[in-house]
This record gives C-alpha cells, sequence and structure tokens, in this order.
C-alpha cells in the first residue's frame, strides 16, 4: 500500500507511538490543528472522548459532505492526539453496516469505553436500539460483539417516539464496586428522556435485577431534555450534561449519586453555530479540562448536517461548578512536555 507520508514524518510518527504505546501501523492522517474546527479534511459529529495510555481518543461519527438534507452519518471515527496541537487520525474502526440488525446504515453517537484491556463501542443506530462494539486496542478495528442490540425502544419507557434509544454514554463509578473488585459500570442514555442501567462485568449485558431507571432532573429548565447525555465525577459531584431544546445548548445537573435525583444547573453551551445540534464530551487530560462538541463552522457546506468537531476550555468557578464555555476559533493551547 502507499505511505501516504514522507519518510522522515513516518519515522516520527514510529518514535512518538512507541512512546506514547499506541499503535501506528493503521494512522491514515496527521496534522497540526490550527484552532476549532479542529478537523477540516473531513465532516465529524457526536465526539466521545476518552484516555489511554497518555494518549487521548477522541471517537466521532463522518457526516457527510454538505448539502445533505439530513443525518447521513453511515462509519465512525478514530482520532489521537498527545499534545492537544498534534493529532492522528485512523483507518475506519467501524461501519454502521457491521451491525447486520441495524435498519439501515445510521452510525449515530456513541461512546468507547476500556475494562481489562478490551475496548467496548457503544453506538446509536436510529430507530434500532443502541448496540455494542469490541477490540483489542482504542484505535480498533471494532466488531459487533453481541449481534443484536443491547437496548431497544423497549427498554426506554415513558416515551413514544421511534428514535429514543440512542446517545448512549458509558461512565465507571469507583464509589461502588463489582465482586471482581473493579468499579460499577454504567451506561445513560436517551433522547426525549434520559435512561441509566448498570453493566454486568462483561460489559455486554445489564443487571436486570436493577432494571432501567428514568434519571430524575429536579429544578425548572428553560427547555426540555433533548438528548446527549455525559456523565463524570469531579470532587465526589456527580456532573451530568446533555442537550435541551431544539436548535440545542448544553445544559448540566448534579448529584451524590450517580442514578440521582440531579439537580438542575443551567446552560454551560449555547448553540453552536450553524448547526442544530450540540453534542458534547467533557475530559480531564494532563491536568486541563476540555469541552469537546461539534457545530457547523466549516463554511460554506457545513451546517447541521454537515459538523466540525471542536475543542474549547472547560473551567470551574469558586464553588466547583461549571463555568460557561467560551466557543472560540482559536481553540486551545497546545500541552508542553
Amino acid at each position: 500500500m502507499h505511505n501516504p507520508f514522507p519518510k522522515t514524518l513516518t519515522i516520527l510518527i514510529y518514535l512518538i507511538s512507541i512512546s506514547y504505546g499506541y499503535s501506528q501501523q493503521n494512522i491514515i492522517q496527521q496534522w497540526e490543528a490550527k484552532g476549532n474546527p479542529v478537523i477540516t479534511h473531513k465532516y465529524t459529529c457526536d465526539p466521545a472522548a476518552m484516555v489511554y495510555n497518555d494518549t487521548l481518543f477522541i471517537f466521532t461519527g463522518e457526516d457527510s459532505t454538505g448539502g445533505q438534507s439530513w443525518y447521513n452519518i453511515k462509519n465512525w471515527c478514530c482520532f489521537a492526539t498527545t499534545d492537544m496541537k498534534n493529532f492522528f487520525e485512523y483507518d475506519i474502526p467501524l461501519y454502521a453496516k457491521g451491525f447486520e440488525w441495524n435498519k439501515g446504515e445510521f452510525a449515530y453517537a456513541g461512546h468507547v469505553i476500556e475494562r481489562n484491556g478490551k475496548f467496548y463501542w457503544y453506538v446509536s443506530t436510529n430507530t434500532s436500539g443502541i448496540g455494542v462494539a469490541i477490540a483489542d486496542r482504542p484505535e480498533g478495528p471494532y466488531k459487533d460483539v453481541l449481534g443484536k442490540p443491547l437496548l431497544t425502544n423497549e427498554n426506554s419507557p415513558g416515551k413514544k417516539h421511534s428514535w429514543r434509544t440512542i446517545d448512549p454514554a458509558a461512565f465507571i463509578d469507583d464509589d461502588a464496586r463489582l465482586p471482581d473488585g473493579q468499579g460499577q459500570a454504567w451506561l445513560f442514555w436517551g433522547n426525549g428522556a434520559c435512561w441509566a442501567v448498570k453493566l454486568n462485568e462483561d460489559m455486554i449485558s445489564y443487571d436486570t435485577d436493577y432494571g432501567v431507571k428514568t434519571i430524575s432532573i429536579e429544578g425548572e429548565m428553560e427547555f426540555p431534555f433533548t438528548e446527549a447525555p455525559w456523565l463524570h465525577k469531579k470532587d465526589d459531584i456527580y456532573f451530568l450534561t446533555f442537550a435541551i431544546g431544539f436548535p440545542e445548548r448544553i445544559a448540566f445537573a448534579v448529584s451524590d449519586k450517580v442514578d440521582g435525583p440531579y439537580t438542575y444547573k443551567g446552560i454551560i453551551n449555547e448553540i453552536a453555530g450553524n448547526s442544530n445540534t450540540n453534542h458534547q464530551s467533557i475530559i480531564e487530560y494532563k491536568g486541563n479540562w476540555y469541552f469537546i462538541y461539534h457545530n457547523g463552522g466549516i463554511q460554506t457546506d457545513g451546517g447541521s448536517y454537515s459538523r466540525s468537531m471542536c475543542i474549547d476550555k472547560l473551567e470551574f468557578d469558586e464553588n466547583g461548578m461549571y463555568k460557561p464555555i467560551l466557543m472560540t476559533t482559536e481553540g486551545v493551547d497546545e500541552i508542553k512536555k
């Protein structure tokens, strides 16, 4: 196969990959970010971030080229960085058609999480439900592990619309322990409401005794809950972020229990320019907190259906709550070694 990189760059990528412990064999792109959007050679949406072996991996869907009339997403992507400046793209790790039960090629929002050296990718497929793919490396390739959905609309009670079982977000709670001594894994999801299950140790089934819980968010919200739950923990506080309204803003709520009830705190991210949707990933990496999202910022072809991944700083106030996100064209600073 033709090597897309000059010899000196290939050697550099190899040395970096050895240093940070990730594979360089299926890297297909390398570039320096020039601000937001971070990725400009293709359209990317619904980012989900994971830190592994000192590397920040970002998984997205790949939106089709501009001029679309709907969310035309047929595969997912995997990107990586070690300094927030130099980014790599791996070969396509997963296709929507890899899930034979997926009614149509819908590669909607997902989330990758690691446990016991395996990587589990929970994905949305529009109306067909949430599936699980597995890989031995974060960059894949991934393969459908169940041959059927993990969750369907039957697992999303209280609502009737057919696309409610979407936007999975995985979280491991170290405050609760499984029999093997590891933290309890959870999966949140939803459109129109937020639901959650406790994942079993195998990560591909859930605790039927606990069942499905509808997550309660208390307090008056400016707009109804839409979708895109994301969960993380800081200083013994569980932070649940999610999209509200349409066009979407990102709001947040907090709790002292992973499954709530949560107390609504407000909007932290307004409408992400030229995009009806607003899908976030929040993560700490090398001592900094980042808000990773998409907008329609590649003009003139960008928009609600040809979106682009962006990264901006996330900061906390004196009470330990989020400060509003300042969306920028400059993006974030390089992390110096």
